[in-house]
């Protein structure tokens, strides 16, 4: 997709982004300001994180940043904390999700109602907010897709499928169950009070991190790039979409006037051994796996035609990977493994 320009409808029209220092987050309000938005950004202390450069230091270098961003105080965990962020606002894009780890004790208590709660915190300050707010955007994921097990691999999943509540409570998935349920309360709540919600549910995400701290999908790539399984092993087979790609699917959703429902995000749907063939051929000075376990997953592809209606185009595997060893380069994350590399070997994607 070509970037905003000054003609956009939309100039000068002030959003909500929460979770702003997140790895999404930062592109979708990088994108934001260079169309033109004020942006308001939730972060949960901003008292304390403001001085925090390795927080939120990089959205403060954002063109724009100085002159429309402000970040003020929102937790998905106390009622009410966003009131003031959306208040005034004519949309809203909730992104931010509870920091969620391994149950310890109970995965209802600790993982599934805290997703559903946060989200429904946001809605309400929302609804408090009725008067001006046009329309609400909210991350979901493509988890809520295609966790099930009654589908036909020869047709491609589309957003009329959702996960199976029982496989994922059965298998343990529960950060898929969460953004399952999170997402239907969402709509739930939204149909109930009469909120315009679109949802995007992207596949893993691909990309350069602004934040100079490293998410866990982003420590995720950078260890598959260094050599290690572990955590792609579960992988299986995985859609995967440009960062930058879905931060602009977010502010195309908004801006169309006919959009509505849920839009999966998606460019391309890998094997994880087609994955490794074709980073280890790109880049054969880094330590890329060469093959991973097989996993007994369904075959699976995505239809994202719904989003490619509205004008989406999406960057391909190739390109969403360059630009994030690049980043990865650039950041020092890499350093030692081109130490490590022999000089007959570099990071120059090969053709």
């Amino acid at each position: 997709m070509k970037e905003k320009t000054d003609q956009n409808d939309y100039k000068g029209k002030k959003v909500c982004v929460t979770g702003a220092s997140g790895f999404l987050a930062s592109w979708l309000i990088k994108r934001l300001l260079l169309s033109g938005y004020h942006v308001t950004g939730t972060v949960r202390d901003p008292g304390r994180d403001a001085g925090d450069e390795k927080k939120v230091g990089h959205l403060w270098r954002l063109e724009g940043a100085r002159e429309r961003l402000e970040l003020v105080k929102g937790d998905l965990m106390v009622e009410g904390s966003f009131n003031e962020a959306i208040m005034g606002c004519d949309g809203v894009f909730h992104t931010a999700s509870p920091v969620l780890g391994l149950p310890t004790y109970d995965p209802k208590a600790e993982i599934l109602q805290p997703a559903i709660d946060g989200t429904l915190n946001v809605l309400r300050s929302c609804k408090k907010n009725s008067s001006t707010l046009r329309r609400v955007v909210l991350t979901s994921s493509s988890s809520t897709v295609r966790a099930r097990d009654n589908f036909d691999p020869r047709v491609p999943l589309d957003e009329s499928s959702w996960s199976s509540e029982e496989l994922c409570e059965r298998l343990k998935i529960w950060y898929v169950l969460s953004k399952t349920l999170a997402e239907r309360a969402a709509w739930q709540f939204c149909e109930n009070n009469k909120i315009d919600l679109v949802t995007l549910l992207p596949s893993f995400v691909i990309g350069p991190s602004l934040p100079p701290l490293l998410c866990k999908t982003a420590s995720d790539v950078l260890g598959l790039l260094t050599g290690e399984t572990e955590n792609f092993q579960w992988h299986g087979r995985m859609g995967y979409v440009h960062i930058d790609d879905v931060a602009l699917s977010h502010i195309l959703v908004y801006e169309n006037e006919k959009a509505k429902g849920r839009y999966l995000c998606s460019s391309t749907v890998v094997d994880n051994d087609e994955l490794a063939a074709i980073l280890s051929a790109r880049y054969p000075a880094l330590p890329i796996p060469k093959r991973f376990k097989k996993l007994d997953r369904p075959y699976y592809e995505f239809n994202v035609s719904k989003l490619k209606g509205l004008g989406m185009k999406f960057r391909s595997i190739q390109e969403m990977f360059d630009d994030c060893v690049e980043a990865l380069t650039n950041q020092g994350h890499l350093s030692s493994v081109i130490h490590q590399s022999t000089k007959t070997k570099n990071l120059t994607p090969t053709s």
